[in-house]
């Protein structure tokens, strides 16, 4: 089989949703597995899903998790909508796992993080999800993957319709054309954030295999993309 092997966690979400669109349209990519608690509801060729509950164990998969070559890790809540044990499971220990227990299978796969701006690698921040954003970050940095790129967007705005989950969201959305104009680097699409995660999982980022994005870096990156660059 041609081609590379891309394994996406979160494909149900937002930004989820829109790499595993553009993986499968994408002709350097054979094939893409998608790990996740209910079905994406969508049909390809490429596509192969594993439903999985427990996001801490991934034995029970272990075979979907071999010999890939790039993993997009885009898993997360939203703040406020979890209580603090569960958010802190889900953005820390979830996505820690999951990078054990693929690094076992795949040494030489790159791992693109759905990060967030404001991460703390201090982990001293008063702000959770600073700070969990941080210590995911230094957990993953501590691990030998062939490529580590971790993306710290801004305001993500959803290209595809969605319900909003909160008041805070459906107002920025509101903004985004006029945020977009006067403070470009303030705000990303979803299709701009999972296109660059995609090509960072496809092809790296240069010479050095520990790269962070901060939002003006993924835009930046997108621009170079829709031009034809890499």
């Amino acid at each position: 089989m041609s081609g590379q092997r891309v394994v996406v966690i979160g494909a149900t979400g937002m930004v989820g949703g829109a790499a595993l669109r553009q993986a499968l349209a994408s002709a350097e990519v054979a094939e893409v597995t998608v790990i996740g608690r209910r079905a994406c509801e969508v049909q390809d060729a490429k596509l192969r899903e594993r439903i999985h509950a427990d996001f801490l164990r991934y034995e029970p998969v272990a075979d979907a998790l071999a010999d890939q070559d790039a993993a997009l890790f885009c898993l997360g809540a939203y703040t406020g909508t979890l209580p603090d044990d569960q958010f802190k499971r889900l953005t820390v220990d979830v996505p820690l796992a999951f990078a054990r227990a693929l690094l076992v299978r795949s040494p030489n796969v790159r791992f693109s993080l759905l990060s967030g701006q404001g991460a703390d690698r201090s982990e001293r921040a008063r702000m959770p999800f600073a700070r969990y954003k941080g210590a995911v970050e230094n957990g993953l940095l501590e691990l030998d993957f062939a490529g580590l790129y971790l993306f710290r967007p801004a305001y993500i705005y959803p290209v595809q319709a969605r319900r909003e989950p909160n008041a805070m969201y459906r107002v920025a959305r509101a903004l985004y054309p006029v945020v977009r104009r006067l403070s470009p680097n303030a705000a990303i699409t979803s299709e701009e954030l999972a296109g660059a995660m995609l090509h960072a999982g496809l092809h790296g980022l240069g010479p050095d295999p520990r790269v962070t994005l901060e939002n003006r870096d993924i835009r930046a990156l997108a621009r170079r993309l829709a031009a034809g660059g890499a």
